[in-house]
């Protein structure tokens, strides 16, 4: 797998004249930094980790989604509910095909993160940590996350599972953290 090439195929449907990033490097998660290495190297749902990172729930707003065919793209970020701030920036890359309508019903509901539809609907889920990354914001982003655009923060790539298929490519970038 070649991480850089696993960003650009989820970036594709969000192209924009500004980009995201302006520089992505793959790293090996062994070196990645704290706290970045605690909250993205791991193979559990990004939604409990920034949880159980900022103390507190965590909300889903969309940015932009299209459907093609059964396959749902977004682009999200999760604010902490307490605080509005953002606390992640998301793309994905969802496979309905894979959950049953219920599921499929709440998630275009667009009012609950992914993670926790998934968990509260006790859907058999494995997270694969692909890569990390690190990441130079974007203007767009960087004004999402009130930084200064050049701001370095940290993703990772993975992939989850429902029910022992691929279900879901995501890119999970923290906020710049310290």
């Amino acid at each position: 797998m070649n991480a850089l090439h696993s960003l650009d195929a989820l970036m594709n449907p969000f192209r924009s004249a500004a980009p995201l990033f302006t520089k992505a490097v793959h790293l090996p998660q062994a070196v990645t930094p704290e706290p970045y290495a605690g909250l993205l190297v791991h193979h559990e749902h990004m939604t409990v980790a920034m949880e159980n990172f900022h103390k507190d729930r965590v909300d889903v707003e969309v940015l932009d989604r299209h459907l093609e065919g059964p396959i749902l793209f977004r682009k999200i970020i999760l604010r902490c509910s307490t605080s509005g701030v953002v606390v992640q920036f998301g793309l994905v890359r969802f496979d309905l095909r894979t959950v049953s309508q219920q599921v499929r019903d709440e998630i275009m509901a667009e009012e609950t993160p992914l993670g926790r539809i998934l968990i509260n609907h006790n859907l058999l889920r494995h997270v694969d940590l692909n890569a990390i990354l690190e990441l130079s914001l974007g203007e767009e982003l960087a004004a999402l996350m009130e930084v200064p655009a050049g701001t370095t923060t940290y993703g990772r790539l993975a992939t989850l599972f429902c029910d022992h298929q691929p279900a879901v490519d995501l890119l999970e970038v923290s906020r710049p953290l310290g």
